[in-house]
Parts: C-alpha cells; sequence; structure tokens
C-alpha cells in the first residue's frame, strides 16, 4: 500500500527492533529492514520515522499514522520483567480512558503488540501509540529564563495543572512523576507565551481508591530525585497529596531557577528555596503563592492541601490579587479555557464524525470483497469437489469407514453419503481460500492452518449435521452450519478475540440461512447422490453460507468487538 506523506522526509524509516544492527534510515517503502528483516510498517498502519529518545523502560519514536496521514507517537516497551509490562499496560489503558485535552490522547486500539524473530530469537515489543504533542516542556522553557520564570506565566501554568490533576484525581488516579520535563505547553513559543498545558508520561500512574489509600498500604518505589515527596522515596502508601508536592516543587524550580538539589541548604540539608528566590527578579510574588508552594512542599503529606479544587480556588484567588502582572482574571481565564475547550471538543467531533464516515465505507467495501471472494472460493471448491466425486472413488470409501464406526448412520432415515462430505470439505477448503485471500478483518492470512480448518470445519459440520438430523430432523442443518463456521473463523488468524468473532459469525449465518430456507431459496438434497444437476443448489447454498459468514465477521470485526474494547475487554 502506497502511503503519501507530503511533509515527512522520505528516508526517515527506523526499525524499532532492539537487536538491529543497522536499524537507521531504512528506505521509504521498505515493508522489511534491509538489516534484520523485522516489519517496519506495524499493524499495516504506523511506519517509524525516527527516535526522539529513550523513557524508562521504553523507547520512543514518531510514526506516521497512514490511517489519518499525521504523525503521532510511539512508546515501545524494552524492558521485559512483568512489574515494567504492568506499568506499560496501565499507562495504556489510564491514557485510552482520560479525555482531557491537558493528557495526551491514545485511540481504544492504542496498545497492540509486535512479534517478530530475528537471530536472537523471537521478540515480543509492546507498543503504545498516542497524540503528538507539538511544543516545548517547562524545562526547554526554563532554559530560556535562567534566573527564574516570571510568576504571571508560572501561576497560569500552575492553574492549568491544578485542573489536569483534578480531572485525573476525580478518575482515582496519581500521576506520580510530575516534573519540568512531563509538563509540555502545545503550540508554545520559545519564550513561552500561549499554549495549553499537557501532562505527559504517565508510565508512573498509580489507581487507587478511597478504602486503600485510609488503610495506607505500600507502593511501588517509583520516583524522581528531587521532585517525589518522602513517602513516594520510602515505597510506603502515596495518595494525591504526592502529586501536589512533586507540582510545588515544580513552580519552585520555575520560580528561582535553581534544580531541588540547589534549593537546600549545604550545612543541615534543609529546603529553604526563598532565599534563591530573593536573587531573582521575581521579588514582588504574591506573598499568598509562596504560602501555598510551602504548603504542597510539606514533608508530612497531610500537612497539604487536601485536593486539587483547594488548590485551583487559592490559585484562583491569588490570581485576581495579582497587581499589575499580565494575568488574567479567574473570570476571563475560566471563560477562555471553555472557549478552548468547546472549540477543542467541536474539531474532535467533527474529526472523528469524518474518520467515521471513512471508516464506515471502508468497512463496506472490505465486507463486499469479502463476499464476493468466499462466493468465488465456494464456486471453485464446489466444482473442484465434483470433479473428485466423479474420478474417484473417495466418496464411497469414506462412506464405508463412517458406517462402521456408526452403524445407526447407514440404517436411519437420513442415510451419510461420503460424496457430500467431499462435496462440504471441498466448499469449506474454497470459502477458506476466499476469505483468507480477501485479507480483511485484521486477518494474519495464514492460508495453510484457513485451508486445513476450512476442511476439517465443513467436513465435521456435514458430520453433526448428519447426526442431528436422526434425532431432530431437519433443524440439525443449524447444528452443522454452526459448527462448520465457528471453526473456519477461527482459523482465520484474527488478531483478538476469537471466540467472539467465532460466536457471533457462526449464530449470525446459521440464522440467515434458517431464513433463507423458510423464504424457499434452494437448499442441497442430501436424499440421493449427488449428481451434476447438483452444482447450482450447492453454488447457491454455500454460496448465501459465505456471503453471510462475511457479513458477521463485519458485524463482529467494526462494530462488537470495537464496543467490547472501549468497554475493557481486550
Amino acid at each position: 500500500m502506497l502511503v503519501v506523506v507530503s511533509h515527512v522526509n522520505q528516508s526517515e524509516i527506523h526499525c524499532i527492533n532492539p537487536n538491529c544492527h543497522r536499524p537507521y534510515p531504512q528506505p521509504w517503502g521498505n515493508r522489511f529492514c534491509s538489516s534484520c528483516g523485522s516489519p517496519l510498517r506495524l499493524l499495516d498502519r504506523y511506519v517509524p520515522l525516527r527516535q526522539l529518545g529513550t523513557g524508562g523502560f521504553a523507547q520512543i519514536y514518531t510514526v506516521w499514522d497512514s490511517h489519518t496521514q499525521t504523525e503521532k507517537v510511539l512508546k515501545v516497551l524494552l524492558q521485559t520483567s512483568p512489574k515494567a509490562l504492568e506499568l506499560f499496560v496501565q499507562e495504556a489503558k489510564v491514557l485510552a480512558n482520560l479525555n482531557h485535552p491537558g493528557v495526551p490522547q491514545v485511540d481504544a486500539d492504542g496498545y497492540f503488540q509486535v512479534h517478530f524473530s530475528d537471530t536472537s530469537g523471537q521478540v515480543n515489543l509492546p507498543c503504545l501509540v498516542m497524540e503528538k504533542i507539538n511544543g516545548l516542556t517547562l524545562e526547554e522553557i526554563q532554559n530560556q529564563y535562567p534566573h527564574g520564570c516570571p510568576p504571571e506565566m508560572v501561576l497560569n501554568w500552575s492553574l492549568q495543572a491544578v485542573d489536569i490533576l483534578q480531572h485525573l484525581h476525580h478518575r482515582h488516579i496519581i500521576h506520580r512523576d510530575i516534573k519540568p520535563s512531563n509538563l509540555m505547553l502545545r503550540n508554545s513559543s520559545p519564550s513561552g507565551t500561549g499554549g495549553e498545558l499537557v501532562l505527559i508520561d504517565f508510565g508512573g500512574v498509580k489507581q487507587f481508591r478511597e478504602v486503600i489509600l485510609r488503610r495506607q498500604t505500600s507502593s511501588t518505589r517509583l520516583f524522581s530525585s528531587g521532585y517525589s515527596p518522602p513517602e513516594q522515596i520510602g515505597g510506603t502508601h502515596v495518595g494525591v497529596q504526592a502529586d501536589f508536592y512533586a507540582l510545588g516543587m515544580t513552580m519552585i524550580v520555575l520560580l528561582t531557577g535553581k534544580e531541588p538539589s540547589e534549593l537546600e541548604n549545604p550545612l543541615d540539608g534543609e529546603f529553604n528555596w526563598l532565599p534563591e528566590l530573593q536573587k531573582t527578579s521575581n521579588t514582588d510574588i504574591n506573598p499568598q503563592l509562596v504560602n501555598l508552594l510551602n504548603e504542597m512542599v510539606e514533608q508530612d503529606a497531610k500537612l497539604r492541601p487536601a485536593n486539587a479544587g483547594i488548590i485551583h480556588k487559592r490559585l484562583t484567588k491569588i490570581a485576581n490579587q495579582s497587581p499589575g502582572t499580565q494575568v488574567l482574571p479567574a473570570i476571563k481565564l475560566n471563560l477562555q479555557n471553555a472557549i478552548a475547550q468547546i472549540i477543542h471538543a467541536i474539531a474532535k467531533a467533527i474529526f472523528y464524525c469524518g474518520k467515521i464516515c471513512l471508516r464506515t465505507i471502508q468497512a463496506c467495501f472490505y465486507t463486499i470483497w469479502a463476499m464476493i471472494l468466499t462466493t468465488i472460493g465456494a464456486g471453485v471448491g464446489i466444482f473442484t469437489g465434483f470433479l473428485v466425486l466423479q474420478r474417484t472413488l473417495w466418496g464411497q470409501q469414506i462412506t464405508e469407514i463412517v458406517h462402521q464406526i456408526i452403524p445407526t448412520l447407514a440404517t436411519g432415515t437420513q442415510t451419510f453419503l461420503g460424496s457430500e462430505m467431499i462435496l462440504f470439505m471441498g466448499a469449506g477448503l474454497g470459502t477458506a481460500w476466499g476469505l483468507t485471500t480477501a485479507g480483511v478483518f485484521g486477518q494474519r492470512r495464514r492460508y495453510l492452518i484457513a485451508s486445513l480448518m476450512g476442511v476439517i470445519g465443513y467436513g465435521l459440520g456435514y458430520f453433526v449435521w448428519q447426526l442431528m438430523e436422526l434425532q431432530y430432523g431437519s433443524t440439525g442443518i443449524l447444528g452443522g452450519v454452526l459448527v462448520a463456521v465457528a471453526l473456519v473463523t477461527l482459523g482465520l488468524g484474527l488478531r483478538s478475540h476469537y471466540i467472539v468473532h467465532a460466536i457471533i459469525a457462526a449464530y449470525g449465518t446459521a440464522i440467515g440461512l434458517s431464513l433463507s430456507i423458510s423464504l424457499g431459496l434452494p437448499i442441497l438434497d442430501l436424499s440421493n447422490p449427488l449428481q451434476w444437476g447438483d452444482v447450482w443448489s450447492s453454488f447457491i447454498f454455500f454460496g448465501l453460507a459465505g456471503i453471510s459468514m462475511s457479513f458477521w465477521l463485519a458485524v463482529s470485526y467494526y462494530l462488537v468487538v470495537p464496543i467490547l474494547r472501549l468497554i475493557g475487554w481486550r
């Protein structure tokens, strides 16, 4: 598939295999790495462009999303420990469930795993794709103000950061890694003016419940030196006050232009940032802001503000009282934020509506394509089956073997015929090949496995049909269809939710065929040996089965499974 990238350098493709000896550069258009043979197009959608850096246990890349025609950020977990994987999966789950302009957006299917093999063996890389934030971090902006950022800017950032924390804490999420390098201004100028604050790097998030916090359970030891509170460094219980400590320390660093270690008394190690503040040009800072920051960085978590709402209220009051500053009054600031969020929501709604329309058209095209190839495959399989019946004795041999194993099939009202089983097996082989060739519904195109499951599924389906017909009459066809379609679906190599796809496709196809039969459409006559005159009725029956299977697989893939992912069943 050719992807047109107008503003991306088409020579910048990067292999994400950590064992690759020459991962960069790769020629644009290559599907596999010329050095190690690893796939360069992830999920047939994301193309890694260049490496941004390393964060924690992961490698960070920019990727080109061929579906949305935009750049995004890819985070690849390199650490293989169970705890690292647990934190990585938790980050993906948290980001997918958050909806706030101050948090990077992640699609419901943004988390996936890439499997490939190289000379070192099997490689399994958990991946997370998220929105790319274009802008500067507060750490980068601080470099423009070596003697401290202006108080009005820091106050504005504090209000936005607390608003983000309110959103997280209301959803029982603690970030645990707030610092200048993890706060970005979206589309900001080099001086730090303008831009919307975004909190990034959710690799250390912790989900909590109030009852658990009151019990004071221990936490995983994950901290950033200078910004994490004592309880987090010690590995004891961590509450929302840990984020307040980190945010307060971040704002103090921005105001003074000094790192946390430089704000400690070298004699006794006591933290005291006010002397350094006096050396800056920020001597006219509001005393109430100083008091609030001192409370936020208290060593005892109980002495810090109880929740983000209290901090936001006090910051808003300080913003209203700050004389001679450029900080907008709280009402105007809230109005601007509200307007910005409305515009962001409208733009996002328009984008998603367009995306849904395009995806619907694409889904319809893929489904029709699958129906066509499945019908053609079934027709070829039926024709091949009739040739085998006319040219060989396989049908008679299968009949004798089955009658020896289950004698009742030879004396029942519906006699088992091996010729019909061969026809079913041929139709199953053709149907499986048609679906696999279509390559839709996220398949891996496993022709051999799909072919075997098609032959076994349809052959076993016919066998079940015969057994049930002896006891339940004409309803035996439903049992045969359920078995046949379910086994074929399981052999297609779908990426996830195999049982869900199999159940929906099987029951949907069985119901569809039942309705077709009730409307008087021709069905196979199994009371007599098959002849060439039965080709047309066989084609109609198996063609309808393939069309119905394709339709219900589309329903499962495009509707049911996304809903299951949305509610958390991955």
